[in-house]
């Protein structure tokens, strides 16, 4: 019997980037961000680092061993990143249990309950933040001010974010003047030296690492930019119209996670879309409803909330946003 052709679907042509390298790429780009973190909350940020990501690690191995009972994935540092970027979004003073909880919920339920890596619909990192939020709200929202490593993990002093204090004063009716008396200058928020998760005090850091990906080509420009420009044009034109209710847009790219969202969150190559102009409306489609839930939400941050929506209009986009076909169709008669 002759040998029978095996053909697979497209693409054939094969790069030589694998999902390990392109994982380790993400995280070492991410490595500024975590020293500056570790610098701002001391050991905090390193047992939260550590505990997210060892339980999501673990989570994941216990899965494809045990339940799955298939070849080990943990090698390919998704997991890795997962548990990273977990940490990121947390409260560096928060409870172990709860971390261990939002890994679970991570892994387990975001990731392998739709089969693992490239199968699952939604970011699960932010899936198991999302989470948190929900179910830990207190803890999720007690965070703490930068001190460094003058303050242990559990004394630490927890104040309000710069969202909270802006979102909070609107509410009560003062005039945003008054209150930006109240938060960091810019300056101070672009370095980080300001209350709120590991990721959300760190942009000039968060930056770099976008550099990085940008000049290793593991990701494009279309989605962070078109996320950041998109804020920029929605909240700017609500500050222009009245200067003493709506903040600057300066204030809502530098608070919060907008970066953090932007470059290492709605990047992720499972959840995001696959062409250019795709991309683009994906991360307008991101902006707006960040902005809109920060301006007139119940949360003073929209970003998690945001990117998971447009993740469930990822597979749409996909099936009807593409590339120019070349050629012509050739019809019988």
């Amino acid at each position: 019997m002759s040998n029978l052709l095996k053909v697979s679907l497209s693409p054939h042509i094969h790069g030589k980037e694998t999902t390990r390298k392109l994982m380790h790429g993400v995280i070492i780009a991410l490595m500024p961000a975590f020293l500056a973190s570790v610098f701002f909350f001391g050991y905090g940020a390193i047992i939260v680092t550590t505990v997210s990501v060892a339980s999501c690690v673990l989570f994941e191995y216990l899965i494809v061993r045990f339940v799955f009972k298939k070849t080990l994935t943990i090698n390919d540092g998704s997991a890795f990143l997962t548990g990273l970027l977990l940490a990121f979004n947390l409260p560096s003073n928060i409870p172990v249990l709860i971390i261990v909880i939002g890994s679970f919920v991570s892994i387990a339920v975001a990731k392998m309950t739709f089969g693992g890596l490239g199968n699952n619909p939604f970011n699960p990192a932010l899936v198991g933040r999302v989470f948190m939020l929900i179910s830990f709200p207190v803890q999720m929202t007690s965070w703490p001010v930068p001190a460094g490593f003058q303050t242990g993990y559990s004394d630490a002093v927890t104040g309000a974010t710069p969202l909270a204090i802006i979102k909070e004063g609107i509410k009560n009716g003062e005039p945003v003047s008054q209150l930006m008396s109240q938060i960091p200058p810019p300056s101070q928020m672009f370095l980080g030296d300001i209350g709120g998760s590991m990721g959300e005090v760190s942009a000039f850091f968060l930056i770099l690492g976008f550099i990085w990906l940008l000049y290793k080509k593991i990701i494009t420009w279309h989605i962070p930019l078109s996320i950041i420009l998109t804020i920029i044009v929605f909240t700017g034109t609500f500050w222009l119209i009245n200067p003493e209710k709506y903040a600057d847009p300066l204030f809502h790219i530098l608070a919060g996670g907008v970066l953090l969202g932007a470059i290492y969150m709605a990047t992720d190559y499972v959840t995001s879309p696959m062409n250019p102009k795709a991309m683009l409306i994906y991360g307008c489609g991101i902006g707006v409803l960040t902005s809109v839930i920060r301006i007139w939400g119940a949360y003073p941050e929209g970003v998690s909330f945001a990117i998971l929506i447009m993740n469930a209009f990822v597979p749409l986009m996909n099936r009807y946003i593409k590339p120019k076909r070349f050629g012509e169709e050739i019809k019988n008669g």
